[in-house]
């Protein structure tokens, strides 16, 4: 065998195996010595699984608006793929995600120039352009929560070991371990990104096409339809986690400020590239939620049952996508 063959399968291995095992290696610090028998009990005191139904439906509606959204930033570059391609393919990036953190991000790029005949260099630029938006979205987002949840986040930061007197206490909680671990998988994520996309970009000259496709924001041709399906969004992503309290009743007593810091808290932690999140995201929820008096065992378990709901559901959306998109094209449509 080949040398750039071995060397090609050990990077593919490593693209794939690196996020599972980080995901798995936080989640196991993180519930360490926790009692799963509590689980069971949860189980019998019973979950409101008409709150969680509801949730799950606002957490689809996201993912519809998030596709809705895409084809207008795809209409001043000239393409017009149908809204429901630009949703189906949505629900693959997402699930696509979850085993290789962030491919998703081109699949459904792939899915449009397949199905559509869309450019795949311009969608990924409106794909760029979009995460963008996002940024700033969960920017104000934290900012805002940060000036009502100041207090919390500050003990937060505290108990992490990420708050600005830390480095005198460097080597003294464990929590700062998996913080450090967390941020360098992002800084490792962040040049793995670069390095891929300026190579693409160079092999197949789509720089122009991806910069073309940035800029399409800036011609959208009903700005403020781009906005509310924004904030629609964000909306709903916070009313998908948010209602999942009044799934449980040792969470259903908190308000909509303690969720907007969890809420927060597991959008920042989800940008670690593991599996949806899995291990940054319950250890983020967890600490926080100590902070609402919430005892450990149950965060624990609440972050364990959303969590894994919620990514049953991206699977299920993936699955649904990958069906529905040949089912409506047939191949003689399909763009080669």
């Amino acid at each position: 065998m080949e040398r750039s063959t071995i060397k090609k399968r050990i990077n593919k291995s490593l693209q794939v195996g690196f996020p599972l095992l980080l995901g798995a290696a936080i989640l196991v610090w993180t519930y360490h010595g926790f009692d799963f028998a509590h689980l069971w009990s949860v189980f019998d005191q019973g979950i409101d699984y008409g709150w969680m139904g509801v949730s799950l439906l606002f957490g689809v509606l996201a993912h519809v608006l998030r596709g809705w959204r895409w084809n207008l930033a795809l209409a001043p570059l000239g393409e017009f793929p149908r809204r429901s391609d630009s949703v189906y393919a949505v629900f693959v990036s997402y699930a696509a995600n979850l085993v290789l953190p962030r491919v998703g991000e081109v699949s459904r790029c792939g899915i449009l120039a397949k199905y559509d005949g869309v450019s795949f260099a311009r969608s990924l630029g409106t794909v760029v352009t979009e995460r963008l938006v996002d940024s700033v979205c969960i920017l104000l987002v934290t900012l805002s929560t940060l000036l009502v949840q100041s207090s919390t986040f500050a003990r937060f930061f505290h108990q992490t070991g990420t708050d600005g007197a830390f480095f005198l206490h460097l080597f003294s909680t464990t929590n700062f371990y998996i913080t450090l671990l967390c941020l360098a998988a992002m800084g490792v994520l962040a040049v793995w990104l670069v390095r891929n996309l300026t190579l693409f970009g160079r092999l197949r000259g789509l720089l122009q096409g991806i910069w073309q496709g940035c800029l399409s924001i800036r011609h959208v041709r009903r700005p403020w339809l781009y906005l509310i399906y924004t904030i629609g969004i964000w909306a709903c992503y916070f009313f998908h986690f948010y209602l999942t309290f009044y799934c449980f009743s040792f969470t259903a007593h908190l308000g909509w400020a303690a969720g907007m810091a969890l809420f927060v808290a597991g959008s920042i932690a989800v940008i670690v590239p593991t599996p949806n999140g899995a291990g940054p995201w319950h250890f983020a929820i967890i600490t926080l939620m100590m902070m609402y008096g919430i005892p450990k065992e149950d965060a624990g378990i609440f972050a364990l049952i959303v969590h894994g709901i919620q990514t049953f559901l991206l699977i299920l959306l993936g699955i649904y996508g990958l069906v529905a998109l040949p089912l409506t094209h047939p191949l003689s449509t399909q763009k080669k």
